[in-house]
């Protein structure tokens, strides 16, 4: 009979879990990255904004420092909510290493149990092979006995054959 591990569906809904983690842990990649975008592109304004204040008239540079510090606000808010969504990602990522473990350890105890299982198998088999080889021994002896009393009898009719012709 071959192998079968009783908590296989066990391990397959422990898998599946893990990999709707995993799916987890990437959307949540995803919100960092566009989170990082978002810094990124709010960076680059900023960048573009002092640049452009730098070449305009001095009069239009109230309304630039004004728009600076709007950015520069964005950008903490920015920061803050990236902060918000790195933290559910390392949640995410811990959930994700714990079902992996989970699953490591059933796989671990499916391996050894398949290896006990394997074990007892040979170790059935060795039994009926000795079994085998008791009995065909058991035979061999009683046939090798059988033969050894046919030729104790053949040799004592041969020897009361030849001790009667004598007497004749």
């Amino acid at each position: 009979m071959p192998f079968r591990y009783r908590l296989q569906k066990v391990i397959d809904f422990r898998i599946r879990k893990k990999e709707e983690q995993l799916q987890v842990v990437q959307k949540a990649q995803e919100a960092v990255d566009l989170a990082q975008a978002n810094i990124d592109k709010n960076n680059e304004e900023i960048q573009n904004t002092k640049h452009a204040m730098y070449t305009s008239p001095p009069i239009m540079r109230e309304g630039f420092d004004i728009f600076l510090k709007h950015l520069y606000e964005k950008g903490q808010i920015l920061e803050q909510e990236k902060q918000k969504v790195v933290d559910i990602l390392n949640q995410e990522k811990k959930k994700l290493q714990e079902l992996e473990q989970a699953v490591k350890v059933l796989e671990k105890h499916k391996e050894k149990s398949r290896e006990a299982y394997i074990e007892e198998e040979k170790k059935a088999e060795l039994k009926n092979l000795s079994e085998i080889a008791v009995q065909k021994h058991f035979i061999n002896t009683r046939n090798k006995k059988e033969e050894l009393e046919y030729e104790e009898m053949l040799q004592q009719y041969l020897d009361n054959q030849n001790d009667y012709g004598n007497y004749e």
